[in-house]
């Protein structure tokens, strides 16, 4: 790796010196990452994010202030508005049956998938083993108990799907057609394809 390629990782991030980093990646103020992590190449983790529990991170992928990462994993081109939690205990407590502070061993792991250049909005929570397909967007807020197909637009408590988005991030017309960069698409078996 020569001097431009090295991750840049602020004096206040506590980074686990058997984390992954890949190359010209930045680690900003107070962020948090532990030793089980692979973070790609060309990422930004903003102020205050917390990744862990063996989470995968693709390559150019945003990670915005104050996020929360348990687990997950993020393809390439993702996008974490700040706020977003993306969760991985389907039965979260404090203590175990018999009463004893739970540890690592006792945590079942679900972890989020989020495929390729899919957007999560500002403080929206996604439940554990819940996949974001390529190219969703999920709004502001929302809180996401199931699966986003890919393109698909969801909002909302629950979370449910409003529409479909262009892989540019502007909302698809009735006819699957973006406004804005004129992309084109036709529904198929597994979601969206473009024309």
């Amino acid at each position: 790796m020569t001097d431009t390629d090295t991750p840049m990782i602020e004096a206040s991030a506590e980074v686990a010196p058997t984390a992954r980093i890949g190359a010209r990646t930045r680690i900003w103020h107070q962020a948090q990452v532990t030793g089980d992590v692979r973070i790609g190449a060309d990422c930004v983790l903003g102020k205050g994010v917390y990744v862990s529990s063996a989470a995968q991170i693709g390559d150019r992928v945003k990670i915005q202030n104050g996020c929360g990462v348990f687990g997950a994993v993020l393809e390439d081109g993702v996008m974490l508005a700040p706020g977003v939690y993306l969760l991985e205990d389907p039965a979260p407590r404090a203590v175990a049956a018999n009463g004893q502070l739970k540890g690592w061993q006792d945590w079942r792991r679900e972890p989020v998938t989020v495929r390729h250049g899919a957007t999560i909005g500002a403080n929206a929570v996604v439940a554990p083993g819940v996949t974001v397909g390529r190219y969703a967007m999920v709004a502001i807020a929302a809180a996401v108990h199931r699966d986003v197909p890919e393109h698909g637009l969801v909002a909302g408590n629950p979370a449910r799907q409003v529409g479909r988005v262009c892989q540019c991030g502007h909302r698809l017309d009735d006819n699957l057609a973006c406004p804005t960069c004129d992309l084109r698409y036709q529904q198929q078996p597994h979601g969206l394809s473009r024309k």
